[in-house]
């Protein structure tokens, strides 16, 4: 019997990749889909996926795509389109008679969030939930493990782990851990249809936790260094992190300091859809140590010290014009995840009139509206 076909989107991506590695392992055809041919996309091509070149708003493209498709793994650009994408894909999907759609979302996805991501991940997440005829399975992590080993560099050569989130926990997963239960829906789409995952590490951490994980990993002596948000987004922005991505971060920032990552955590999600047990901390920080930039030599030691000195005198974002220019919506409302009431019932987080921000101590702050709708 031929194994059906599944398309990958964000093929080249953290856990895009890891899918279709997993599938074509499995013997799956798999047609991957990619923003451009690159080194990444010829590897895919080299262990057997059939490479598609689109973007996601394109609608003839993607209609394209899903031809002679049965299965998807979804995964939205983080671009400031990405409804209008997910409408094509759905329109797409129904055209092609797709059985199935394994969704990329997140942990914080509400409708009144104050990011402009956030909300559209709660609609993407609803309207493949109404496609008629798809089986419709949601996977929606935390910040991933990635998002606190980017600065490992900074721990290996130089003893510091920045830290932006108060005293606040995590149980971060792993790309790869993800990507399985990605994987584990996509092989059975009648048990996973209507499920809602939420791949977690094993144990809830907080920064000292994690500080020391990375330092076994690097071998040294690893200290927490309290960061200012402002001057996290200088160095992101040296780092060459996209003013789309970054832009929906600031306000997860806040979300991670009032509680809102460890409000459920951990959970058995990996373990359940996968058979195996989720990554540790250390392991997972092991990996990126081992990379060649991360490595203790004298080079990777003098760009690390370079960068850490420059980086408060380095331009920022500038997320006024960015807002200004776009024309982001924001809502009349705004919340925090933890603080709407839709989202604790959406995730069963009991006594939603409770604030998760008493989970420390402080009182919710008020979300202020961008400059130029105060100009309206």
């Amino acid at each position: 019997m031929n194994k059906p076909r599944i398309i990958v989107t964000g093929a080249t991506g953290k856990t895009g990749s890891v899918v279709v590695t997993e599938l074509l392992k499995a013997g799956y055809p798999v047609r991957a889909m990619v923003h451009r041919e690159d080194s990444r996309s010829a590897r895919l091509k080299a262990a057997g996926a059939e490479i598609v070149v689109s973007d996601m708003s394109d609608v003839e493209r993607i209609a394209d795509a899903l031809r002679d498709v049965q299965r998807a793994y979804y995964c939205p650009p983080y671009d400031p389109y990405m409804i209008q994408g997910a409408v094509a894909f759905a329109v797409a999907a129904k055209g092609s008679r797709l059985e199935q759609i394994v969704g990329l979302s997140q942990w914080l996805a509400s409708p009144s969030h104050p990011s402009l991501a956030t909300p559209q991940s709660w609609l993407v997440d609803r309207l493949f939930s109404m496609t008629p005829g798809v089986a419709h399975t949601i996977v929606n992590p935390g910040f991933f493990a990635d998002a606190y080993l980017v600065t490992i560099g900074l721990a290996a050569h130089l003893g510091v782990f920045p830290w932006m989130y108060g005293n606040s926990r995590n149980a971060p997963p792993s790309n790869e851990d993800i990507a399985r239960v990605a994987f584990g829906a996509l092989m059975n789409p009648a048990r996973h249809a209507g499920q809602s995952y939420r791949p977690t590490g094993p144990e809830l951490l907080g920064a000292e936790a994690m500080a020391q994980a990375i330092g076994r990993a690097v071998g040294r002596s690893v200290r927490v260094v309290p960061t200012p948000t402002w001057l996290f987004m200088k160095a992101a922005r040296m780092a060459g992190m996209s003013i789309d991505l970054m832009s929906n971060v600031r306000y997860y920032i806040d979300d991670h300091k009032r509680g809102g990552f460890e409000l459920g955590a951990p959970t058995t999600d990996v373990l359940n859809v996968t058979g195996r047990s989720p990554e540790d901390f250390e392991t997972i920080a092991r990996r990126y140590a081992a990379q060649p930039r991360n490595q203790r030599t004298i080079g990777n030691w003098v760009r690390e010290f370079a960068e850490f000195m420059i980086s408060p005198v380095s331009p920022g974002f500038n997320f006024d014009r960015y807002d200004g220019e776009l024309r982001c919506p924001f809502p009349f409302e705004p919340q925090s995840a933890p603080e709407s009431k839709v989202w604790r019932r959406e995730h069963g987080i009991s006594d939603p009139a409770k604030p998760a921000a008493s989970l420390h101590n402080q009182a919710p702050s008020a979300i202020s509206r961008p400059k130029w709708l105060e100009s309206q």
